[in-house]
């Protein structure tokens, strides 16, 4: 089966990138302004039938195609103002939050999750630590920044958190046994496809990356199932995983220093 997943992360004023989520220049390239985030939403309402739905609805969503919308990192801006806009729509999204930055600064506390979530919104882990590879961590580790992430979550909503999302960008098989594990039955990669998998008791989704740059078009687009913007961005996603994979740390190193990244804080 197939879905449509678009990964948005923060919303924040022109030059105001560090007032929600990470801080890094990197996260930046991923945070949208209001006018412009209110812009996608409105596009994304004129491509679609009917509305975006959640994981949990997936089996009863209506559209040959469903189309789903998450938010990464867990920045404040989750709750001062993307559930409020999703909300204005009748919508509602997956909120996957980096637990070992919950009450920090820029970041959701306790309590905005729970509102989030008595307000329908789907909550989910986004790891505990945000590991900048994540696929080259140890067994122990992955299931660690699973357990431990899940583990904080459902003891701040009063019930099992079962979806997930893959920080870094980096996936293997491996990263969704350790989330099954940790009882995690739904996992979102950063994978540019639209075709879902099983691994053990996990079903992994692929996503779409929004980008600051991005027009509100590309998201409608994207939702109306066009096949340029999802052929873009598997090509640009499959170049990335070459170089990645031949640079190795060396690639870290050069995009450290291009964008001025504090290792271990990225997207």
């Amino acid at each position: 089966m197939r879905a449509i997943t678009l990964m948005y992360h923060d919303v924040v004023e022109a030059r105001g990138h560090e007032a929600s989520g990470f801080p890094w220049p990197d996260a930046a390239l991923y945070k949208l302004e209001p006018e412009q985030f209110t812009a996608h939403l409105d596009a994304i309402a004129g491509a679609l039938c009917g509305p975006p739905c959640t994981v949990s609805e997936l089996t009863a969503a209506s559209s040959q195609m469903p189309v789903l919308l998450t938010f990464d990192d867990g920045g404040v801006s989750s709750y001062t103002r993307i559930a409020d806009q999703l909300e204005e729509h009748g919508w509602r999204g997956h909120f996957f939050i980096t637990a070992g930055q919950i009450g920090t600064s820029a970041f959701v506390s306790r309590e905005q999750i729970r509102d989030l979530r008595r307000r329908g919104h789907i909550i989910g882990s986004h790891s505990f630590s945000h590991p900048l590879r994540m696929a080259q961590c140890s067994w122990p580790d992955l299931v660690g920044e699973w357990w431990m992430s899940v583990g904080l979550l459902s003891d701040i909503l009063g019930e099992q958190v079962s979806a997930a999302s893959v920080p870094g960008g980096q996936y293997t098989r491996k990263i969704a046994e350790a989330a099954s594990m940790a009882g995690i039955e739904a996992l979102f990669t950063s994978e540019p496809i639209t075709k879902w998998h099983k691994v053990d008791g996990c079903t992994v989704y692929g996503r779409f990356a929004i980008q600051r740059w991005m027009s509100p078009c590309v998201a409608a687009d994207l939702v109306a199932g066009k096949a340029a913007p999802r052929l873009r961005q598997l090509i640009w996603w499959n170049a990335k995983k070459v170089i990645k994979t031949l640079g190795g740390e060396y690639y870290l190193k050069l995009r450290n220093t291009l964008t001025g990244e504090r290792k271990g804080n990225v997207l």
